[in-house]
């Protein structure tokens, strides 16, 4: 077994024992496994935050010798869902898919469970990837990285925080914003944005008439980097009011303005490890009839991006890797 292969089945094996879109294509594996072809189908727009989850897939495939391929969907559901399709009846070995929309792929996963394909979830999924038939989840839990979230606001001193969502039917976002409020002490306002990663000017203005309609608010929850930075910062700013602003994921922007000490946090799911984990526990379950995770998901977050680790993280972005 080469140090790389031994690398990728520790690293699923601690990862275990710790959680217990752009569009690809194959890419051409050199090991003795490039007959075994994983397949990573997600809703992802080939952004910051899923070129690293594809670069960890990519990364995993390199050092297991398997052939990848890797797709997104651009938060199209019915495309995701023909893709898999696709996928089933195209040689897949493994699937990966994420799911926050799991109605509209369930057929599809069921259909590559039916077919004798194993599957897991990741990045999004983690409370129903049972009934997509993926023996387990690997991603961030969304209500507990809300939760975890809610206790920074406290820490930091808010005393109500507006969570603005920006894909209504995201399941995964209003749970971010539920977790928050299980463990916020004051009040979490839910706050729809619908489609404001387009029109991140549009965002900030509705953004800033809340803070405007209502002066209590001193905490912003973005549930996205961007729309940390382009929409609830510069709300923020043009209010005047220096609101307290955590995000979920990281970007160049946010991160800098952590370091500049506009925004307190940023939580890290830590996306690499999804694309990575993904393909490695699909390899074991191909190779070896391993499922792990023991019925549960794997986390791979939340961490947490605060001005006592950013430089660290800006380097470790640089990599490509975070």
């Amino acid at each position: 077994m080469s140090w790389k292969k031994f690398a990728a089945l520790a690293a699923v094996s601690s990862l275990a024992l710790a959680g217990c879109a752009s569009t690809g294509g194959d890419a051409g594996a050199a090991g003795d496994n490039a007959d075994i072809k994983i397949c990573v189908y997600t809703h992802g727009d080939g952004g910051t935050f899923w070129s690293v989850a594809q670069a960890g897939a990519e990364a995993a495939a390199a050092d297991l010798g398997v052939t990848l391929d890797y797709q997104g969907s651009t938060n199209d559901s019915a495309k995701q869902a023909s893709t898999i399709e696709a996928g089933v009846s195209g040689g897949c070995s493994g699937i990966a898919a994420s799911a926050p929309d799991a109605d509209a792929i369930k057929d599809a996963m069921l259909a590559a469970a039916d077919a004798g394909i194993p599957t897991v979830t990741m990045n999004s999924g983690s409370s129903v990837f049972r009934d997509l038939g993926a023996f387990t989840h690997v991603g961030q839990d969304e209500i507990v990285a809300g939760r975890e979230a809610g206790l920074r606001f406290n820490d930091l001193g808010a005393t109500k925080i507006l969570c603005p969502i920006q894909e209504a039917a995201n399941s995964g976002l209003t749970d971010r914003c539920a977790g928050a409020r299980e463990t916020f002490s004051g009040e979490v306002i839910d706050f729809n944005i619908d489609g404001g990663l387009a029109d991140l000017a549009g965002s900030a203005a509705k953004i800033q008439a809340a803070l405007e309609a209502d002066t209590a608010i001193d905490g912003i929850f973005a549930l996205n980097a961007d729309i940390a930075t382009g929409a609830a910062l510069v709300a923020s700013d043009a209010t005047g009011r220096n609101a307290i602003i955590g995000t979920v994921d990281m970007s160049a922007d946010a991160l800098t303005a952590i370091k500049d000490g506009k925004m307190a946090f940023a939580v890290d799911q830590q996306q690499y490890a999804q694309g990575y984990m993904s393909v490695v526990l699909l390899f074991l379950n191909i190779t070896n009839a391993h499922e792990l995770g023991g019925g549960l998901p794997i986390y791979t977050g939340p961490g947490f991006v605060t001005a006592d680790n950013v430089d660290k993280v800006m380097e470790l972005v640089a990599a490509g890797t975070r």
